[in-house]
Formats: C-alpha cells, sequence, structure tokens
C-alpha cells in the first residue's frame, strides 16, 4: 500500500470587524482573522497538509488570492475541493492531526464540534481527526494576541 504523509501551516492576523473561524465554525470573540477567505487558519492547514501529501501544489495555487472568486470565500468550501481532489487522485485519509496556536480565546469546548466538522468535509471518522489548542505562554505574535496559527499532518493511502 503507498502511504504519504503531509504537512500544513498557516498563521493570520486578528482583527477587529471579524467573525472568527476556526475549524469550519464560528467561534464568538471580540475579533476574527484578516485574510482574502473566511481566514479560517485550521482549514488552511490541513488543505495545505493534504496537497502536499498527495504532492500537487499548495492552497496558494490551487485558490490564488489574486483571484476575486476566492474573495470571502468559506474555507469549508475550499477543504470540500481538495477533498474531491483526493477521490479524482485516487487517495484516502488515514489520520489527521492538528495544533491551533492561540492566546485567546479559549476553545477547548469548541473542538468536538470543529472534529465533526472537519470529519463531514472529509468523509472521514471523527476519530480520525484530531484537534489540540495551546498557548506559546504570551511569546510571540500568538502570545501577543496579534494572530493565530495552526500545524497540521497528515497521513494518506491509495484506495
Amino acid at each position: 500500500m503507498n502511504f504519504r504523509i503531509g504537512h500544513g501551516f498557516d498563521v493570520h492576523r486578528l482583527v477587529p470587524g471579524r467573525k472568527l473561524w476556526l475549524g469550519g465554525i464560528e467561534v464568538p470573540f471580540i475579533m476574527g482573522l484578516a485574510g482574502h477567505s473566511d481566514a479560517d487558519v485550521l482549514i488552511h492547514a490541513i488543505c495545505d497538509a493534504l496537497l502536499g501529501a498527495m504532492a500537487i501544489g499548495d492552497i496558494g495555487q490551487h485558490f490564488p488570492d489574486a483571484d476575486d472568486t476566492y474573495r470571502d470565500i468559506d474555507s469549508k468550501i475550499l477543504l470540500k475541493k481538495v477533498a474531491e481532489m483526493m477521490v479524482t487522485e485516487g487517495w484516502c485519509l488515514g489520520n489527521l492531526d492538528t495544533t491551533l496556536i492561540l492566546e485567546e480565546p479559549k476553545v477547548s469546548e469548541f473542538i468536538p464540534e470543529m472534529r465533526a466538522s472537519i470529519a463531514a468535509l472529509l468523509g472521514a471518522d471523527v476519530n480520525d481527526i484530531s484537534i489540540k489548542a495551546t498557548t506559546t505562554e504570551s511569546l510571540g505574535p500568538e502570545g501577543r494576541g496579534e494572530g493565530i496559527s495552526a500545524h497540521a499532518m497528515v497521513l494518506i493511502h491509495k484506495k
């Protein structure tokens, strides 16, 4: 059986006047993430991990921010398209492990809903989706509350 791993990383600034989308759900907070799309940093990292594992580029190649088609787009649509690419290429998800890096808001209560959202988009079992959250102990841009970043690791295999 052919196995591959992929890693994705994304970061966005926190700004007033935007909704905060993480893992496909709206998280109540006084700020949101700046970006061309809805700036869902977790979904963007997942897309990059999957695209990288398939060796077919990255999120910027497939959904460029210079293309107004993707302005304010729901990132769940992007992940669904990447999931369709996986099917077309003959790949299946083994598992997904992710980490959100942020000081605020506290997101632990939202993780089960994020896992369910992502599992549904990928046609996967929720038990194959891991989402963790951590702080940087007030260090760096995430620690100062300037932004949120996310890492994603995936294992995929051929059908």
